[in-house]
């Protein structure tokens, strides 16, 4: 009888214990890595670091000498002034915009939530350079620190609105309550449960940020405003092996390491994923009362700025190309099949290569799983011109038959916007409950049918708003594309900015109006992921 009732304690003491620390996830998470899976994330960091390493190799080529002169400089010093002053204006504005809206909407009795839910997210189907196309052609004033901060400010705030807004309406109000319970006021309760487990979605959108802006080139150029992007592209004007160059591109590299050290502490390990008995309770939507006029004048105040005003000028422009006749059918529709094209393949190509590093994160953390995530954002820092230039090289000196092909520009794209794909595989894995795998595994099914029958339902959402991104992200592309689309291929991007380069609004209308008619679509669908959310 003793033996017997200490077999049956044994499990309640298991059952009791923290929810962070059960006893069968610590025995699994010490098992072997699966090999496929590491040799997965090893060749795709191989491949994302490869670029980084031609510019490392062109710098150095330089000189030691010659490399002090040119870091040094007077010049150099107000580009990293520049570039850094741009940053931390724009992603502090971003975050609490993309979070203050993300609130109103999902945790308010704000009026009209799922109209506002869309307004938000459409500058996402509007290119950054786009919309400074449309502000300088009406306001030329709009130039320089202002206009630059202006102009990327609204373009990119909804990469922190978006999985901020997924996770506000995921979060349980149960948790919450309990707060409440135990003495913590209002506020008290939301930054003690709802900030911890925002921490994920708002670091991993602040970075996206950060490092959109280290490689931003056409909102830059056109508001005339300096940074290490816009140098390299004048000083690759006459080849790469132009040492200046690849030392400024080294600048940008060590910039992003920083940031990327910066987003560990930031993001937290506080567990988001949800087990245990009962239903998750829909969140209790605090009354705005007086507040309401104000936060609705907000919100329109920012969706007109950022949507409504850059499309009207669009559109004034492409009715002015209409009525005057230059509107090239045949040239349009070729350059939208193109960008459709290499959209779609990059998007599937850079949302797989992200899997296998996400998954190593979540289910394998250690150094290297860390190190291999950590890699694939490196050269996103890099202009898309650099990246071109670097895969130049390796194409033209060892794999020469990819050369000028659509393979070699998906690479490109890959490389460029791996980051987007992994913060969504990364959010999506997070909040999906480890038990439920290691049940699946308990009862005899295979990994990769765990994957597909338990992880992939919970997973798809931030899959597919992954492809999204990377899919937006490649039709606006334009410096990569410009050096590696194959031989007559011409994409929106690259159009449009052969046309607004001459400051020929009414011939570049056309191709910008694409673009955007190409991209809402897709934003309506990031919309439908955020109601899909747990």
């Amino acid at each position: 009888m003793p033996a017997s009732s200490d077999r049956r304690t044994k499990p309640v003491v298991q059952y009791d214990e923290p929810a962070d620390a059960p006893r069968v996830v610590r025995a699994h998470r010490s098992a072997r890595t699966p090999w496929l899976v590491l040799l997965a994330a090893v060749v795709v960091a191989v491949l994302v670091v490869a670029p980084v390493l031609v510019v490392f190799g062109q710098a150095m080529s330089a000189g030691t000498a010659e490399a002090s002169r040119l870091l040094f400089r007077p010049r150099t010093a107000e580009l990293l002034r520049n570039t850094l002053v741009l940053i931390a204006l724009v992603v502090p504005v971003t975050v609490v915009l993309g979070c203050g809206a993300a609130w109103l909407i999902e945790r308010t009795t704000l009026p009209g939530a799922g109209a506002w839910r869309t307004l938000l997210l459409m500058p996402l189907a509007i290119p950054a350079f786009v919309s400074s196309y449309a502000w300088t052609s009406v306001l030329p004033s709009v130039q320089g620190l202002g206009g630059a901060v202006f102009v990327t400010v609204l373009a990119y705030y909804p990469f922190v609105f978006l999985p901020a807004a997924a996770l506000l309406r995921a979060l349980d109000q149960g948790h919450l309550d309990a707060a409440r319970s135990l003495g913590a006021s209002g506020i008290g309760a939301v930054l003690r449960v709802v900030a911890p487990q925002l921490r994920p979605a708002v670091a991993g959108g602040a970075l996206l940020v950060a490092l959109h802006l280290l490689a931003e080139f056409g909102v830059l150029q056109m508001m005339r405003y300096p940074t290490f992007t816009t140098s390299i592209l004048q000083q690759f004007a006459v080849g790469f092996s132009n040492a200046a160059g690849s030392l400024l591109a080294a600048v940008l590299v060590v910039l992003c390491l920083g940031f990327l050290a910066i987003e560990i502490p930031l993001r937290g390990r506080r567990r988001i994923a949800r087990l245990g008995p009962g239903t998750r309770q829909r969140p209790v939507a605090h009354r705005l009362g007086l507040w309401t006029a104000p936060a609705l004048g907000a919100l329109v105040v920012l969706a007109g700025l950022a949507m409504v005003v850059p499309a009207v000028i669009v559109l004034r422009w492409l009715v002015r190309a209409f009525t005057t006749g230059v509107v090239d059918g045949g040239s349009l529709l070729a350059a939208t099949g193109s960008s459709i094209g290499l959209a779609a393949m990059a998007g599937l190509a850079t949302t797989l290569a992200a899997l296998p590093g996400a998954w190593l994160l979540h289910r394998y953390p250690s150094r290297l799983a860390v190190g291999l995530e950590r890699v694939t954002y490196v050269a996103s820092a890099l202009p898309g011109v650099v990246i071109g230039l670097a895969l130049v090289t390796l194409a033209v000196n060892w794999a020469r038959p990819v050369y000028q092909t659509a393979a070699l520009a998906v690479a490109a794209y890959a490389i460029l916007f791996l980051p987007r794909a992994m913060v969504t595989w990364r959010s999506g894995l997070a909040a999906a409950p480890t038990e439920l795998i290691e049940a699946s595994r308990s009862l005899g099914v295979s990994g990769p049918g765990t994957f597909s029958r338990v992880v992939l339902p919970l997973v798809l959402p931030s899959a597919v708003t992954g492809f999204v991104l990377v899919f937006l992200a490649t039709v606006t592309e334009l410096t990569a594309t410009l050096l590696l689309a194959p031989t007559g291929t011409r994409t929106l991007a690259t159009a449009f900015w052969s046309a607004s380069d001459e400051l020929d609004y009414v011939a570049s209308a056309p191709y910008a109006a694409a673009m955007i008619a190409l991209s809402a679509p897709l934003t309506l669908l990031l919309r439908r992921q955020i109601l899909e959310q747990r």
